[in-house]
């Protein structure tokens, strides 16, 4: 937790920059050079298969580990300055909180470890917490619980927030109100650094992805813009019976699913293999889609899991 209370950042100073940043663990080469920059009021999402190197790039940037080479910096000072200053807080999946306390006792008790902190009730509010002020931690749901961290790290209104797994454990409602409110902050200039499984979270509220393999980033840009280097579509249609080598030989076809009567094509040429389809088989209900974000994420990564 920080010590102090910062304002939002108003100027132009990027929220987090990173210049040719490795990080070695022996001979484990765990980050290989990322140059990554984050701009004020952002929500950018940091996605990569288990081992990309994530973790070790947010240890960077909160300042809990110093590169090997490289620099890094938040909004303009060593990331432990920004930590002290109050500018960064980070909402982390698990750990943090006592059973035995209440939902505003937890989110006060935080509070008074805080020079100046915002207001409890406005946190409360701001998390979608409120109606559950008086419950016991220990009664609280999985997502409950998160949105209660949240609560936490926006005591110090931070200028950069950190999330990781953010809307683990939250149901549907839970999920759209969370980034309604993450959207809200990032209007008023607060930069969002999250990662996350889930992908479709990622395409549909994040202004911006970055994709890490290996230690180094392989693609940095929009939803649609990710979801483009991702080449081909896929043409689904139903079939009884289907026979997945009479389609793996079709021209264009470049690999095959079957899914009891659904089949599902990956081609290069969609509109060749659904003529073909249409004309020489029974085929039906068949439908042409763009390859999505997850499509892109094991094309890029190599991560099939």
């Amino acid at each position: 937790m920080t010590s102090s209370t910062a304002p939002l950042t108003s100027t132009r100073t990027a929220a987090v920059r990173l210049s040719g940043v490795t990080k070695d663990f022996g001979p484990v080469h765990a980050v290989q050079g990322i140059d990554l920059e984050l701009q004020q009021g952002e929500i950018v999402a940091f996605l990569g298969p288990n081992g990309a190197g994530k973790t070790t790039t947010i240890d960077m940037i909160l300042g809990l580990s110093k590169p090997t080479t490289g620099t890094a910096t938040v909004l303009g000072l060593e990331p432990r300055e920004a930590i002290a200053r109050g500018l960064v807080s980070a909402v982390m999946q698990t750990g943090g909180l006592l059973k035995d306390l209440s939902v505003r006792e937890t989110v006060q008790y935080t509070a008074s470890l805080f020079a100046n902190t915002r207001d409890v009730d406005d946190v409360l509010a701001d998390a979608g917490i409120t109606e559950i002020a008086d419950r016991k931690v220990a009664k609280c749901s999985g997502g409950e619980q998160q949105r209660l961290r949240f609560a936490m790290a926006l005591l110090s209104d931070p200028s950069l927030l950190l999330l990781d797994e953010p809307t683990t454990g939250m149901d549907v409602e839970g999920r759209r109100a969370f980034w309604s409110a993450i959207r809200r902050d990032a209007e008023q200039g607060r930069t969002v650094l999250f990662a996350t499984h889930y992908l479709e979270e990622a395409d549909q509220y994040a202004d911006r992805i970055v994709l890490i393999s290996h230690g180094r980033i392989v693609a940095d840009g929009t939803g649609a813009e990710i979801k483009a280097l991702a080449s081909g579509r896929t043409v689904r249609f139903t079939l009884p019976d289907p026979d997945p080598e009479t389609f793996a030989r079709i021209a264009g076809v470049d690999g095959v699913e079957v899914r009891g009567d659904t089949v599902i094509l990956h081609s290069s040429d969609s509109d060749a293999v659904a003529r073909h389809l249409l004309t020489t088989t029974d085929a039906r209900d068949l439908e042409i889609n763009a390859k999505g974000l997850e499509d892109a994420f094991i094309s890029l990564t190599g991560d099939a899991s």
